[in-house]
């Protein structure tokens, strides 16, 4: 029922507030307003989403919960749509979500709202694990590298690799 609403109601205040704009300010400056918008939302949109996914990045790297930068960039992908559908009340909404303290918020109310009834890593069930006769043994082959002193091989005289005569 709330998206139903959603999609009554967004397009009668937009075409309100394009009447009431134009209005006020005329047809083209109104146009040229909801061309401006869309592409400094598209820059930036797309200065924020590197910005979260190097947040992603690095929580994937320190082995952290990844949830908040993921909520992040959904957040910002969908302001992204938000910015590029033409109008007031969208482009409104688009760069609210672009203000990192409304993520914030948005992220805390629907985090409060959401319970995860259960998790899981690997493989799920009626999968199979693969067979290891032990856990400790890794399989491969090696070759042992020394390194070789050569004139003028480098600041440091030391070349890594096969022997050089």
């Amino acid at each position: 029922m709330y998206l139903f609403l959603a999609f009554l109601l967004v397009p009668i205040i937009e075409i309100a507030l394009f009447i009431q704009v134009g209005g006020l300010i005329g047809l083209w400056p109104t146009l040229a307003i909801v061309v401006l918008t869309a592409v400094l939302g598209t820059w930036l949109v797309r200065t924020q989403g590197r910005m979260a996914l190097g947040q992603l990045n690095r929580a994937f790297n320190q082995l952290d919960d990844p949830t908040e930068p993921l909520a992040h960039g959904a957040m910002i992908l969908f302001s992204g749509a938000l910015l590029l559908t033409p109008g007031f009340f969208t482009d409104a909404l688009g760069f609210a979500l672009l203000v990192p303290g409304v993520r914030v918020a948005v992220y805390r109310y629907l985090r409060a709202r959401v319970q995860v009834s259960s998790f899981q890593m690997g493989p799920g069930p009626g999968m199979r694990q693969p067979h290891h006769d032990t856990g400790d043994v890794i399989d491969g082959e090696w070759e042992e590298v020394r390194p070789h002193r050569e004139r003028g091989a480098g600041p440091s005289g030391w070349v890594e690799g096969p022997d050089r005569h």
